[in-house]
């Protein structure tokens, strides 16, 4: 078997791009064998509008506390609409099964993944039983678009009126956080003969995931110090934010992708030939990007010999059904930042990369998810293999309290379903420390959440990192002070420490002013007493409320022992301390030109840190192909993470082996040349978080220090605190979160060495 496989690695090698939808058809039927899921139609009885049933949680909660502005007019259209179907407990423990056995190298259905088809006909919902509720969907009055090859979504069409008449429950304007939104104002009822199959409707609000990068900016290059200065008015009140007592008057720091290829060893893998080729990577967006920017940023930076390519399209369902337009923004005045990162810095980490930007607009669907729920369901569900990628980047977000029932229970079904298939999905856990809800805002009214999007067990939660050089001193030893003819100054591995802008970044506390964060968060009172510079600024974690923590998730050192799925799994570099580090992109508006010689965007946040994880997803699918493995698809990256990182940290219990404080992040260099993970201990994602004494809302989890006394000049009296787990005490304890020894809420097992991951990754499968 061994000889074998060394054989296929050279053909492979030879051909990489031209076979992975052969391996993945190949093998996709084995891992059904003896799987028997076979079930009678569970709707028996007649279906009677008179005899109804109501779904528990089918509409947010959080609607129950905020204005109404009035009814939505029955005639308002409200398109593709998604009708979560329920599958049985049979059906449910089988998949669970397989999933379990793909990821089981002893299994013999290891990465035996198989296709949409085969998904719905083994754990979808019955055809006689989705029979049923299409028949009442269109005695309704509602158009059905169509069913989901995986046989768990019906897509459909119809209005606020007949959405009213149907399922029992009003649409209403509400105004949440000064916004306008739609949200249905109660639980639904359907007929109870179909309740049995039914979770709910995904697409009756328009509360829809938002991206999660902090307001780029624009900034010149500065030959003379070899930074760059931002653009932007002067305002009055000086300072940055999260520390008015710190100003980087000589520029801020621009990193490209040589950093971050240095920074987490992609560029060993590109020596062994390993740059993504063959490899397809898609980013999922709900704007289109213009597409001179990739070009433009892949021949600055110097990427252009890897063979990468790019392609933007909307993605469709066979038949289609019409819920993927193009949103526009294909032009420098309309696109997407948010789209330009994704694409750009998953190939900055795997340059042979073919980079799919699929994109949906949110205005043809009254959906939850809108386009980026969309794109990547409609991936997932192509029934051709060549139209299904092998990584999926998300870099959306909003908390599971943002989330009614059937939404999220439509975002872990597409999860599960992509990880079946063999599909690796990684998404941003937020940008704004212990609730992503609040990203460029403060946490306010909301205690501890997870980004809905990325809970789900079935993908790989990325949160944030940031370098410590700035804060630590140490600069002139990890970085050049002149770039090379590629922009980078990285010399190698950085220390990292948690992306906290707030005060409650305790490193910056005790390297700066030699306090604690929270006797610094009360010295900042004294600088910012309206509170200009208070911030929730930071890489989130923090555990579900809604999914449980999966068995691969125990196994290592510092996993917490509650029962709820926790994130993040892994970081990357995602923003700095006082906003002085970023990444730079090339913009329509501001594309690159040779040595900086005009303006460019300076952009942060996790929606970084996903699509390069993607990216360095891209180089181990492709190295381990080559390599012999059946499939160059890998799933869910996760189980396989944590099972490396118990090999590197220890397992939950017993003592810690020597490696965990040998690959502490702090070691920098030193002594970490063979760690595959960098654990990160230092700081922590503990932000500020406020109340508006005037408001009757309170804001949970938070530890309140202070008052401002009128908050932006303009609220009135605000408590001013930090996230807790305690409102009457605050520490490393209750802080929420801090970083520790092996897994933590802050940083998840920390970040990676690509290169020595690729190795263990090998090892864990067996291969030459």
């Amino acid at each position: 078997m061994k000889t074998e496989h060394v054989m296929r690695g050279l053909s492979i090698a030879a051909a990489v791009a031209a076979l992975p939808s052969i391996a993945l058809a190949s093998n996709a039927s084995s891992a059904l064998a003896g799987l028997n899921t076979t079930e009678a139609p569970r709707v028996t009885q007649t279906v009677d509008n008179r005899v109804v049933s109501t779904l528990g949680n089918t509409h947010l909660s959080l609607i129950g506390s905020s204005v109404v502005s009035g009814a939505v007019a029955d005639s308002t259209p409200m398109n593709h609409m998604q009708l979560i179907l329920q599958r049985s407990a049979l059906r449910t423990a089988a998949l669970e099964s397989l999933t379990d056995a793909l990821h089981d190298p002893s299994s013999a259905k290891f990465h035996q993944w198989i296709t949409p088809e085969q998904f719905g006909t083994s754990f979808g919902v019955a055809d006689a039983d989705i029979g049923a509720v299409k028949t009442w969907l269109q005695s309704q009055g509602f158009t059905v678009n169509g069913v989901y090859p995986n046989k768990m979504q019906i897509d459909f069409s119809g209005t606020a009126g007949q959405v009213r008449q149907a399922f029992r429950t009003q649409e209403n304007h509400y105004i949440v956080n000064h916004v306008s939104h739609i949200a249905n104002a109660g639980d639904i009822s359907v007929p109870a003969a179909l309740s049995s199959v039914i979770v709910g409707v995904a697409g009756l609000n328009d509360f829809r995931p938002q991206p999660l990068h902090v307001a780029p900016q624009v900034a010149q290059f500065s030959k003379s110090s070899n930074n760059f200065k931002i653009q932007q008015p002067a305002s009055s009140k000086a300072g940055t934010p999260g520390n008015p007592m710190v100003n980087f008057t000589g520029g801020v720091r621009g990193f490209v992708p040589y950093d971050m290829q240095t920074i987490y060893n992609t560029s060993s893998l590109y020596t062994s030939g390993f740059t993504g080729a063959g490899i397809t990577i898609a980013v999922v967006e709900d704007q289109d990007m213009d597409p001179t920017d990739w070009p433009n940023f892949v021949s600055q930076f110097g990427l252009g010999s890897y063979g990468g390519t790019f392609t933007q399209f909307q993605p469709q369902l066979t038949p289609s059904t019409g819920n993927c337009t193009d949103p526009g923004g294909a032009n420098a005045d309309e696109e997407s930042i948010e789209t330009v990162l994704d694409s750009e810095y998953s190939t900055a980490m795997a340059p042979g990369a073919a980079i799919w930007v699929a994109t949906c607009a949110d205005s043809d669907s009254s959906n939850f998810f809108g386009g980026v729920f969309t794109a990547a369901d409609n991936l997932i569900n192509n029934t051709n293999a060549a139209g299904r990628p092998n990584v999926i980047s998300a870099s959306y977000g909003y908390g599971e309290g943002f989330t009614d029932t059937p939404s999220k229970t439509a975002i872990d079904l597409m999860w599960a379903q992509a990880d079946a298939e063999g599909i690796s999905v990684f998404v941003s856990t937020g940008d704004s420390g212990s609730n992503p809800s609040f990203n460029g805002f403060v946490i306010n009214d909301a205690g501890i959440d997870a980004n809905s999007l990325a809970t789900s067990p079935n993908d790989t939660g990325v949160g944030g990192s940031d370098t410590a050089d700035i804060l630590d001193g140490t600069t002139k030893k990890y970085f050049n002070s002149t770039p090379n003819a590629v922009y980078g100054t990285a010399k190698s591995y950085v220390p990292e420490i948690t992306w906290n802008t707030s005060c409650g970044n305790t490193v910056a506390a005790q390297n700066l002013v030699g306090l604690t964060a929270l006797k610094f968060c009360k010295n900042a009172l004294i600088y910012d007493p309206n509170g200009y510079y208070v911030t929730s600024e930071s890489g989130s974690g923090g555990p579900s409320s809604v999914d449980a923590k999966p068995s691969w998730q125990r196994v290592v050192h510092g996993a917490p022992k509650d029962l709820s799925r926790d994130l993040p799994d892994v970081s990357l570099f995602g923003g700095s301390y006082g906003g002085y580090s970023w990444v730079i992109l090339c913009t329509g508006l501001y594309p690159c030109t040779p040595n900086f010689a005009s303006p460019v965007e300076l952009v942060a946040g996790t929606s970084l840190s996903s699509p390069m994880f993607a990216g360095i997803q891209a180089l181990l699918d492709q190295g381990l192909y080559a390599a012999g493995s059946w499939s160059p698809n890998q799933g869910n990256a996760a189980p396989t993470l944590y099972e490396l990182a118990r090999n590197e940290y220890g397992g939950a219990t017993g003592s810690a082996p020597s490696t965990l404080a040998q690959c502490d992040s702090d070691n920098g260099t030193k002594g970490t040349s063979k760690c595959v993970f960098y654990n990160i201990t230092a700081g922590g994602n503990s932000t500020q978080c406020i109340q508006v004494t005037e408001f009757a809302q309170v804001t949970p989890d938070c530890y309140f220090y202070g008052t401002i006394q009128n908050y932006l000049e303009a609220y009135g009296p605000t408590l001013v605190g930090l996230t807790s787990t305690s409102a009457t005490k605050y520490n490393s304890n209750t802080a929420a979160f801090s970083s520790q020894a092996g897994w933590s809420f802050a940083n998840g097992l920390g970040s990676v060495n690509a290169n020595n991951l690729y190795s263990a990754w090998k090892k864990f499968m067996g291969l030459p």
